[in-house]
This record gives C-alpha cells, structure tokens and sequence, in this order.
C-alpha cells in the first residue's frame, strides 16, 4: 500500500501536466497532427472514440501501434508526454491492448477507464508485469487511474494507495486519478449541469485523496468545447479545488487550459513578497511574520501559507512565468 504523501502537492519534478488532449487512435489524420500539438499529455485513445466492433478495436490498436513504430524518434512527442487509454480491464480488447501498445519503447502512461477498485488495478498490474516480461524497457509504467462509477468514488482511498505487489518497476506505479464526468453521472443517475455543483462532493473527494498520496487530480472533459469562455471557468474552477489539470477533447481547449492551470500574477507577487518576507524573519530568528495587505493592515504568515507560496512560485518557473523582484 501507497503511504500518505506528506510533501504538500507530492510533486518535486519541473514538468507540468496541465492538459491531456485525447487522440482517436481510429484516424491516421488525427494521429498525425498529434505530432504538433503543445498538450503538456497526448492520452492516445483506444476506447471511446473508437467504435466498440472487434474490427475496429483492432485496426486501430495496429494503426497506433504502426504509428509509434514507424514515426522518426524525433517527431513523436517525448516519452513523458505519451499515454494510451487502453480498453477496460472486463473487455476482450484489454489483454491485446496492453501487450501490443507495451511493445513500443515510448509509451511511459497507461490510462486505465472504469477502475473500481484497487483489485482491479491488481489486474492491471499482472498484465503489465506479464507485457513487460516480453520486452527490455527498463523504466517505470506510469498508471492514471479513471474514476467514473459510484463504486469508484465509494473506493477512492483503496484506489489512491495502491502498491503494485510486483514493485513499480515490475507491475507499474500510479500516478494520477482523473475524473470521467459523463461515465460517473450514468452510473449515479447524476444531472450535469452547468453550475457543476452536483459534482463538486465527487471532484472534491477525487482531489484531495490524490493529494493525500502524492498523485496528480486530473479535472473533468469541458464538453461544450466551442465556448472558451465556460471552459476558463471551468478550469478556475478545477483548479480551486485542487486538480492539477484537465482533460481536452479538441485542440482549441489546450491554450485555455494551459494559461488557467497556473498561478495568477497576483499571486505569483504575494508568494514572492512571502518568500522574501521569510527570508528577513529567518535571518532575524522569528517562526512567523506579518504581510502588508491591500487596503492596510497585515496577515500572518506562518508555515503552512510558506509552503503555498513555494508551490506557487514553483510552478510559476516551470510555467515560465516572470517572478517578480521583491524588497
């Protein structure tokens, strides 16, 4: 089992993972411009988007198969960037999905739909394992997690410290949940709408057990794709909560997603004006330090408020965001 993350947002490396734009594996077109997008994630998709026949599951396995293989290294993505959403563990696709996507030395993230429970991320974990025997790739399989049924939500600490008994290196290692809106309301009889506060119990619950055990919260698909505006909103929102980032189903969704997911220039400026305030406190040996609010007077800042404002600032550099000087 997963222990508690303890590390604040449980992430210490520089990449951001603001948005993951779905690809149909099913349309060479669609594969091809993947090669161009500026998705921080490419999840290329061998469920939903693809029709259910056993034909059609095929080909498009072999078309992304194909794809990966014969594409120049230098075109593809990066490796960190590549997912595959296989086919759910209780369909006859599954086992040929994993074996064959498993074969490319590129695909690092499996998306895994309709996980209930940690059993079944067991199962994933033995085809993995099982994949992986029959290649030389020497790295870690990233596993995301799709929460989507009551079932799910009712199991998410059992989902969130999931442990591969294989080890990570052998039977994959999890590394975000994310949240599949229009699955979970079918299974819940839930009514969507826009204000989204019928889904605000589940988003939170999905948040903050991935940050109990240092995973990524991925957001919620913003169906109504054309109005850019609701979709700013939506990600506001998302990240109020605590999602680290959102799924895409259309590339215009990407730059929206990108400039939402990271720290406003007000906030970049107080974490500044915190960090530099530590330092002074610091050096005059306080634990605690007051800081000059808009409209007068002045709010404590003690450890918790500092590690915010060190998150705040981190993500800002690794957005490339302009921090500004302080004193």
């Amino acid at each position: 089992m997963r222990t508690l993350s303890t590390a604040g947002n449980g992430k210490t490396d520089q990449a951001l993972r603001r948005s993951y734009l779905y690809v149909p594996s099913s349309s060479d077109r669609m594969l091809d411009k993947s090669l161009s997008t500026p998705s921080d994630i490419i999840i290329y998709d061998l469920e939903d988007s693809v029709p259910p026949s056993p034909h059609d599951k095929d080909s498009s396995r072999q078309r992304l198969s194909t794809f990966l293989s014969r594409t120049p290294e230098h075109k593809l993505p990066h490796p960190e960037r590549i997912a595959v959403r296989l086919n759910d563990i209780t369909t006859p696709f599954f086992e040929h999905d994993i074996s064959e996507i498993l074969k490319s030395p590129f695909v690092r993230t499996l998306v895994l739909p309709k996980i209930h429970s940690a059993r079944d991320l067991h199962h994933v974990s033995r085809a993995v394992r099982n994949s992986r025997a029959r290649t030389s790739t020497p790295f870690p399989i990233q596993i995301i997690a799709s929460v989507e049924s009551a079932r799910s939500a009712w199991n998410l600490g059992e989902i969130a410290s999931w442990a591969s008994e294989y080890g990570p290196d052998v039977g994959g290692k999890l590394g975000a949940l994310l949240f599949a809106a229009e699955d979970y309301c079918a299974d819940t009889s839930v009514v969507r709408t826009p204000s989204r506060l019928e889904l605000l119990y589940v988003r939170s619950q999905i948040a903050t057990a991935a940050k109990a055990f240092g995973l990524d919260a991925i957001d919620m698909v913003c169906v109504n794709y054309k109005d850019l505006n609701y979709l700013k909103d939506e990600c506001e929102d998302g990240r109020r909560l605590g999602f680290n980032g959102k799924q895409a189903i259309h590339p215009t969704q990407v730059d929206t997603i990108h400039s939402t997911f990271v720290p406003t220039e007000k906030e970049i400026l107080r974490a500044a004006k915190i960090l530099h305030q530590m330092e002074v406190a610091h050096s005059s040996q306080k634990g605690a330090f007051g800081l000059e609010m808009e409209g007068g007077g002045k709010e404590m800042i003690d450890a918790p408020m500092l590690k915010q404002a060190e998150n705040i600032i981190r993500v800002a550099k690794a957005a490339g965001l302009e921090i500004p000087g302080v004193g």
